[in-house]
């Protein structure tokens, strides 16, 4: 399996999150964007080299990648994409399977072709990334989805009669809806924070996902497939022991759970 080189900094978030965090390759694989094989590859190459978390103080990026990758230079195979679109449809058909035609397309591809298990993997990778929309299963602890309301509240002083407007920060519990709500200044990074601290008290623990939406105090860059987080962001998941999962931009169904409490507390 060939898969995608990702920079020095994300492979040690990679370790940090499988060996300190103790989360599944899987979810790794959705905080930081990368694909499942990408993890394993680089968990075990880890593992092989003898490495363990966290990395010695006097360990540079240049001696982490010699260890990680000694034969750096080393040709890579190219293959045949098969025909995901007319798989996906043959598929449908009676009596077709995976193996059949994968067996099709060895005859066709030849020496160039994917081998079998790779030839799935793909395929499945493909399929999942297909537009569709499906009932998500929330376990106890895992996610908290974030979000502001879009109204701001006003705050009157009594003192001086000065009319202050408060952004209204909501974070909620995927499996049980819990829901913690408060009000802040604004919405950068420093109040962001620190209603993050807060919430953590409020809930009593740390969930294992933390679902914000693409706002700049969470997302310095929103992309879809790869997505920069804030400095300071990071800075908190490491020192609660937690992972970042940004939402999709554009894709509300993605933190359906925080619309909903948002639209609860806005009412």
């Amino acid at each position: 399996m060939v898969a995608k080189k990702v920079s020095m900094r994300n492979i040690k978030e990679i370790l940090r999150l499988k060996f300190e965090a103790k989360l599944s390759h899987r979810q790794i694989a959705q905080s930081l964007r990368v694909s499942v094989g990408t993890v394993s590859l680089y968990t075990n190459r880890a593992t092989a080299a003898g490495l363990t978390w966290p990395l010695p103080d006097s360990m540079t990026e240049q001696a982490l990648e010699a260890l990680l990758f000694p034969n750096t230079h080393t040709p890579r195979p190219h293959y045949a994409e098969p025909d995901f679109i007319g798989m996906h449809q043959a598929l449908k058909a009676k009596g077709v399977t995976k193996q059949l035609l994968w067996e099709e397309y060895k005859v066709e591809q030849g020496d160039n072709g994917l081998q079998y298990s790779q030839f799935c993997h793909r395929y499945h990778r493909w399929r999942d990334q297909q537009q569709r929309s499906m009932r998500q299963i929330h376990k106890a602890g895992e996610k908290c989805f974030i979000d502001y309301c879009g109204p701001t509240v006003p705050v009157i002083d009594d003192c001086t009669g000065e009319i202050r407007q408060a952004a209204i920060f909501v974070a909620v519990l995927g499996a049980s809806n819990y829901t913690f709500a408060e009000a802040t200044w604004s919405q950068k990074k420093v109040d962001w924070i620190e209603s993050h601290v807060r919430m953590f008290t409020f809930f009593g623990g740390v969930p294992e996902l933390l679902i914000p939406d693409n706002l700049k105090s969470a997302v310095t860059k929103a992309d879809r497939n790869n997505p920069v987080i804030n400095e300071s962001y990071l800075h908190l998941a490491s020192h609660y022991k937690t992972a970042i999962l940004p939402a999709r931009p554009y894709k509300p169904k993605d933190k359906a759970k925080a619309e909903v409490a948002v639209q609860i507390v806005e009412r």
